[in-house]
């Protein structure tokens, strides 16, 4: 990618630093204002070594979206819909058997397949059949709202990763287990809440440990190995086809166990984090490790002053974020649109079993789906408006969804236009993740896209019970998706375009772009 591309996060740092002819060590402005500072400094240190192995620890970083992805969708083949047919005649081909006797029919496949035929929940309601997918959803949103603070306040980066990848295996292990529905949902909410914050962690560090010439790359990775992990499951059930849905659990959970291990004595934290806390030191010691110049002295560091770098409890970043005006209305605008984007990414998947078509086929059609959207992604982050282009896929999405209301049994011309607006959200869920790194500084940007991924999860889990409810009345699942997102996309008309913009790093740095971009006009 040439240097002279605009990049996906672009630096703020301008023309006011250079290299110092004395030294082969980067200098900047040491004038003690926000916008100079930080961004300046790292940017100048990690552009100078920048190579193909510096990628090597984002990219460890990023993979964590691939055991994110298994979690999220793994109840679209644990809990499907088994097939079943009629042994007497009191039993007639039926939308479904519960009119009949239990005794008149029976499940054609082994009961051990599905958690809907072994915890015997096929004529359950839809509360209780959509419990353990909401289950999951509502362990997302209570760890989103109680640790979304910790990886900007206390924690770090690096530790919430690795703490919530080892959680988040050992739940979902123990999910395999599970002797009633009662311990299933249970459990799926405690892998829930364990996954909630494992997506903005890994985007976040990854982004923060590269330059602004490869943040475009490194981002965009996140959202392939997204896309790897939703397509894996498609590819290990049908492998697994005939064996118990306990496999899944087991398969998906034992490398993501591995994984925290790796990144635990492999990571480093982020050097931007470790300065805006007033660790300078181990920022240094971050940078000589990660840039390769253990002969550098890093002196410029050593003046940085932070304002309130001392705050360290767990709400110091959330008493940030809200304590200002700017920052609330942009987070309530993202999140607005968020809510809609989340119910159809989440909800369409699990719908998949309300239609004609074949579950395996259609799970691995809505998976690949996600490559050409992370592209799109890429593509819209480089050239295109932010703001326009998050109204024009939400639209487009919920179209879609609700055209599907008319399409029952429409075959592929039907799987065609769910994958339309599988496609159009989940463009849109990237858009808004890109969206909210440019819109919130680093000292809040961890706590921030927490709570756009939990509201996007709050979607989610309004999505299973939705789902369960179509299976009888399909305006009730597409119908409600493309409602929820058409409306929720035109939020994103209240929000700043950030295209060219560069990342801030504090909420004053913030301030002063809002305050030089309102002057300059339109």
């Amino acid at each position: 990618m040439a240097d002279g591309a605009a990049p996906l996060l672009p630096s703020n740092s301008g023309d006011r630093t250079g290299t110092s002819p004395e030294s082969n060590e980067p200098s900047f402005n040491k004038k003690k204002t926000p916008a100079n500072f930080i961004n300046d400094a790292i940017e100048r240190y990690m552009d100078a070594a920048a190579g193909p192995t510096h990628l090597l620890l984002p990219t460890l970083a990023a993979f964590a979206w691939f055991f994110d992805a298994q979690q999220a969708f793994i109840t679209i083949f644990s809990d499907a819909s088994p097939p079943w047919h009629c042994t007497t005649s009191a039993c007639t081909a039926s939308i479904t058997p519960c009119n009949f006797p239990y005794s008149s029919w029976s499940y054609s496949l082994p009961r051990h397949i599905s958690t809907i035929s072994d915890f015997s929940l096929y004529c359950a309601s839809p509360v209780l059949l959509g419990l353990p997918a909401s289950s999951f959803f509502g362990g997302c949103l209570f760890g989103g709202l109680l640790l979304a603070t910790i990886a900007d306040s206390q924690l770090g980066r690096k530790k919430t990763l690795v703490l919530t990848t080892l959680f988040m295996s050992i739940a979902s292990a123990l999910t395999a287990f599970s002797p009633n529905v009662a311990v299933y949902a249970t459990l799926r909410f405690v892998s829930g809440f364990a996954r909630a914050n494992i997506g903005t962690c890994a985007f976040v560090l990854s982004s923060e440990l590269v330059p602004r010439r490869r943040r475009d790359l490194i981002s965009i990775l996140n959202f392939f190995f997204y896309t790897i992990g939703f397509l894996s499951l498609p590819a290990i059930a049908f492998v697994n086809k005939t064996s118990s849905w306990r496999s899944l659990y087991l398969y998906t959970s034992i490398p993501c166990f591995f994984y925290s291990i790796i990144v635990h004595f492999s990571m480093k934290e982020s050097p931007r984090w470790l300065l805006v806390k007033g660790r300078t030191e181990e920022a240094i010691e971050t940078l000589k490790n990660l840039t390769f110049c253990e002969k550098q002295s890093f002196s410029d560091l050593t003046e940085i002053e932070i304002t309130g770098a001392a705050e360290n409890n767990i709400f110091s970043a959330a008493s940030i974020l809200c304590g200002k005006r700017w920052a609330v209305r942009r987070l309530a605008a993202i999140t607005s649109v968020s809510f809609g984007v989340g119910m159809v990414y989440y909800g369409m998947p699990l719908n998949l079993g309300n239609l004609s078509a074949d579950l395996y086929l259609s799970t691995a059609l809505n998976a690949v789906a996600e490559l050409p959207s992370s592209l799109a992604a890429f593509l819209i982050a480089r050239w295109m408006n932010r703001r326009s282009s998050m109204v024009a896929f939400t639209t487009v999405s919920g179209i879609c969804s609700i055209v599907c209301i008319l399409m029952a049994g429409g075959g592929w011309l039907e799987m065609a236009v769910e994958l339309a607006s599988f496609f159009a959200a989940c463009t849109a869920c990237n858009v808004v993740i890109i969206y909210s790194v440019e819109l919130f500084p680093t000292c809040v940007r961890n706590s921030a896209i927490a709570v756009v991924r939990l509201v996007i999860v709050l979607g989610g889990a309004v999505a299973p019970v939705m789902v369960a409810m179509g299976r009888r009345r399909r305006f009730l699942s597409f119908g409600v998706f493309g409602t929820a997102i058409f409306f929720a996309g035109l939020f994103a008309g209240f929000l700043p375009e950030t295209k060219g913009c560069g990342i801030s790093d504090t909420m004053e740095e913030e301030e002063i772009k809002e305050t030089a971009a309102r002057n300059a006009g339109p």
